[in-house]
């Protein structure tokens, strides 16, 4: 065999063991689950993953906070909606009296709404000086996994908005803060003074504790 000829089959050798050690290695990916999953995807599979993952996260639905925003100033959407207690509350008849409503993504959003909730029934001092009502889309059945799990979310007065009508008519399903959009709220307030009118409203995508914030805001009424 002439050198050439031996520099083709050298090279033919070469090409084919790097073929077999890359097949080898993918498959080894694929069995162990070490690899990175999307890598290993089609195209037109990775696409739909991602279509997939942002229709989870409300990204099929863009942020609209017009409704929202639009409520200052204006009377508050009436609305009757049974408590984890049982008791029918309807806004109108709270007339007299200042009330913060908390829109909410209750049983996903652990520890943040939670927390928020449960500071809100801790709070006296707040208490006495505003009716704060914790409205959640879920089935009221399914809260008291959550009051199993944090017990100190008994304290609280939580609302159940199963049919979304009330989240809607606030416009509180669209906001920055859902990461479900269009299904569920994220971390909205809502205050209204005595009189039935929004005078502060606030979204907060951080999700924090605001009890001290709304205070000051009932204070300005």
């Amino acid at each position: 065999m002439n050198k050439n000829g031996l520099i083709a089959v050298l090279g033919t050798g070469i090409i084919l063991a790097l073929v077999m050690l890359v097949s080898n290695f993918n498959v080894r990916i694929d069995i162990n689950g070490n690899g990175d999953q999307a890598a290993n995807l089609q195209p037109t599979q990775q696409v739909a993953q991602v279509d997939s993952m942002a229709g989870h996260h409300g990204g099929g639905t863009p942020a609209d906070s017009t409704l929202f925003n639009d409520l200052v100033g204006k009377p508050a959407p009436d609305f009757t909606l049974e408590s984890y207690d049982g008791e029918k509350i309807t806004l109108s008849e709270l007339k007299g009296r200042n009330v913060i409503l908390f829109f909410n993504e209750g049983l996903m959003c652990y520890p943040a709404c939670w927390n928020q909730i449960s500071a809100f029934g801790k709070d006296t001092a707040l208490q006495s000086k505003v009716v704060v009502l914790n409205i959640t889309v879920d089935p009221k059945n399914n809260w008291s996994q959550a009051i199993n799990k944090m017990p100190e979310l008994a304290g609280a007065t939580v609302l159940f908005d199963g049919n979304r009508e009330v989240s809607k008519k606030y416009g509180v399903l669209t906001l920055p803060s859902s990461m479900h959009k269009g299904q569920f709220p994220g971390h909205s307030y809502v205050l209204i003074d005595k009189e039935g009118t929004v005078r502060y409203i606030r979204d907060d995508v951080s999700m924090a504790v605001r009890n001290d914030e709304l205070s000051a805001e009932v204070d300005k009424l």
